[in-house]
């Protein structure tokens, strides 16, 4: 992780000032790394040493940071990892112009890797996230959005570069295509876990812990799981409090929907899908040779479920 840190940094550098301090900005925003962690992880667990581990890794982190960028514009947040978004201290235009910077950095990096595949990938991938982003556009102020629309979302935003990710490094190894497709699974499954969890925490999590704000889901109208439950279990006078929430946006009326989230077990649902998630990630990659690396793979799935944060 050192080294993709360092290729970072270096991969950052732009004669144009503002692109250096957003992106110095960024690197120091306390992200976890974990895509390219897992590309690294994967990597080492299916014996690959070659140094376009390292590029890939960087490229994955480009793309998600990315997103993060565009997303927090659209979204109009204003807090992320318990600092400033990017948008809210340099302005909406520059994030999304050092977004697109990212993106083209990322495709100029893959290139470098010289394998068709990968490329091949990598821009699916990016593709797909892009539609994600569109479908949960018009998810928005929706309350009609059930759970297979809303795992659809998550599917194409979160899991597709978390499969991404894995698959990168089962190509690098040349693994066979059970292995490959074994891989990629976990990513998906894992991705999905973390995004689950990310929409339980948000109205489970404490704000000073999470680095975000807690509700700010409610606020901009978006019809997650915890919602799309009460919706389906609530009495009439609940899901006529979520439906106008999820209509409107805001959170002045958080409490009592919180109460009949509470109430109705849907934080309690919530939790019970990302373990299937989890679980299902950790038996896919259950056939994988006994390393360190496929034990950190195990305990991701673990601390998918279990962090705060």
């Amino acid at each position: 992780m050192r080294a993709v840190d360092q290729l970072i940094r270096h991969r950052l550098a732009s004669e144009v000032v503002l692109i250096n301090q957003i992106s110095e900005y960024i690197i120091n925003s306390g992200g976890k790394r974990l895509r390219p962690a897992l590309l690294l992880l994967v990597s080492g667990a299916l014996g690959v040493t070659s140094p376009a581990r390292y590029e890939l890794a960087a490229v994955i982190e480009f793309i998600h940071t990315s997103t993060l960028l565009h997303d927090d514009v659209v979204d109009e947040s204003d807090l992320r990892r318990g600092k400033q978004t990017a948008n809210a201290l340099f302005g909406n235009a520059a994030s999304v112009l050092v977004g697109d910077f990212l993106y083209s950095r990322s495709f100029e990096m893959m290139v470098s890797v010289d394998n068709m595949r990968v490329m091949q990938i990598l821009a699916r991938a990016t593709n797909v996230i892009a539609e994600g982003e569109v479908l949960q556009l018009l998810n928005m102020h929706d309350p009609d959005v059930d759970e297979a629309r809303y795992l659809q979302v998550i599917k194409y935003k979160t899991a597709t570069l978390f499969e991404a990710a894995t698959q990168l490094a089962a190509v690098l190894a040349n693994a066979d295509a059970q292995t490959e497709a074994a891989v990629r699974e976990y990513g998906g499954r894992l991705g999905t876990a973390f995004q689950l969890m990310d929409d339980w925490l948000d109205y489970a999590g404490d704000t000073d812990a999470m680095g975000k704000n807690a509700g700010d889901d409610l606020r901009e109208g978006k019809p997650t799981l915890p919602l799309i439950h009460v919706l389906q279990h609530g009495t009439d006078e609940e899901r006529a409090l979520v439906r106008e929430a999820i209509e409107n946006g805001g959170t002045d009326k958080f409490e009592p929907i919180l109460a009949a989230i509470t109430r109705t077990g849907a934080l309690d649902y919530t939790l019970a899908r990302a373990k299937e998630e989890a679980d299902a990630a950790a038996q896919i990659i259950s056939a994988l040779p006994s390393s360190h690396y496929k034990n950190s793979l195990l305990e991701l799935c673990s601390y998918s479920i279990a962090r705060r944060t």
